[in-house]
C-alpha cells in the first residue's frame, strides 16, 4: 500500500459501522452539497458518475436517488461491503486514489468529497491526474476538503483504535495541482461549517477535463 494508506484503510474498516451510523444520513442537512451534486449529475447526462472514497455509500445512494448511474470506489474493504449491503443495485469497488480500478474515459463524472483529505501533499497531483484518466474528455469532477493548512492526527475515534491523518487544505493549492494535472477548474466555492458538522470550514472546486 502506497505511503501509509494502509494506515487510513485500517481506520476506516474500524469505524466503517460507526461512521455509517453518523455520517449516512449527512446530506439531508447539506443543501449546497445537494446543490453542487445535482450538478454533476446533470452533467454526466446519464454516463457513469464514479463516487471516488465512497465510504458506506450515502453519496452514491443519493446520487442513484438522482437517477444517476454509479461507481463507488473506496480504500476501506469494509466500508466497501457496507455500502453494496445499504445500495445493492450500485456498483462498489475497493481501490485506491492513485491506482483507481477503472477504465481509462469510463466515467462521465466523478465526485470526491473529503478523500483527498487523507493524501500526503505530494500526492494531490498523482491522484488528480489518476482522476483525470478515468474521465472522459469533457468529464467534471467535484472535489471537496476542509479548509487549512492544519494537519489533524486521530489516534482514537469513536472508541476506536485509530491512526489516521487530516490534512486541510486550501483552496488554490487544490485548484493548482488539480491545473497541474490537466483540468480546467470552473467554479470554486468555500463555505462556514453547519452545526450538525465537524466545527470546520469547507472547500469546493469544479474541474472540467477538457
Amino acid at each position: 500500500m502506497v505511503n501509509g494508506h494502509g494506515r487510513v484503510r485500517g481506520s476506516y474498516d474500524a469505524v466503517a459501522e460507526e461512521y455509517l451510523g453518523r455520517i449516512g444520513g449527512e446530506l439531508a442537512h447539506k443543501v449546497v452539497d445537494r446543490a453542487l451534486l445535482g450538478a454533476v449529475v446533470e452533467e454526466a447526462a446519464g454516463g457513469v458518475v464514479a463516487d471516488l472514497g465512497c465510504g458506506p455509500g450515502h453519496v452514491s445512494g443519493w446520487l442513484a436517488g438522482q437517477g444517476a448511474r454509479v461507481v463507488g470506489i473506496d480504500l476501506s474493504p469494509r466500508m466497501v461491503e457496507l455500502a453494496g449491503r445499504e445500495h445493492p443495485g450500485t456498483e462498489f469497488r475497493t481501490g485506491d486514489l492513485l491506482a483507481l480500478p477503472a477504465a481509462d474515459g469510463e466515467f462521465a463524472a466523478a465526485v470526491a468529497l473529503y478523500s483527498v483529505i487523507h493524501l500526503e501533499p505530494d500526492e494531490l497531483l498523482p491522484a488528480f491526474a489518476e482522476m483525470r484518466r478515468v474521465l472522459r474528455p469533457g468529464g467534471l469532477l467535484l472535489v471537496s476538503f476542509h479548509l487549512g493548512k492544519e494537519v489533524r492526527r486521530l489516534e482514537e475515534w469513536w472508541g476506536h483504535r485509530v491512526d489516521v491523518d487530516f490534512h486541510f487544505l486550501e483552496t488554490d493549492a487544490v485548484a493548482a495541482r488539480l491545473a497541474g494535472a490537466g483540468f480546467a477548474v470552473e467554479a470554486r466555492l468555500e463555505r462556514e461549517g453547519l452545526p450538525e458538522e465537524a466545527d470546520t470550514r469547507r472547500g469546493y472546486l469544479l474541474a472540467r477535463r477538457p
